[in-house]
């Protein structure tokens, strides 16, 4: 399973949500926090990148990085081939 720290570390990297992780919750919305479409994608691609996974085009959409809770849970389902 992916831990919240492993996204929050990831998310670290994004030079928009870098200062903020510390103060977010696992619900808050990134997007409403000040992530963008372009952080969204260096964000997947780190993502993928750390965990050896690939996004599919049906988890391409804003909802799948709009949390941390909702990130973690995705990643998760990747790495155990549940998401399609």
């Amino acid at each position: 399973m992916v831990s919240d720290e492993v996204v929050r570390d990831i998310l670290r990297q994004n030079e928009a949500m870098s200062n903020l992780v510390d103060t977010l919750g696992e619900d808050d919305d990134l997007f409403e926090k000040g992530l963008d479409s372009f952080g969204s994608v260096q964000l997947m691609l780190a993502l993928e990148e750390r965990f050896n996974v690939e996004f599919p085009d049906s988890l391409l959409n804003r909802r799948s990085f709009s949390t941390i809770r909702i990130i973690r849970e995705t990643v998760t389902s990747l790495t155990l081939g549940e998401a399609a």
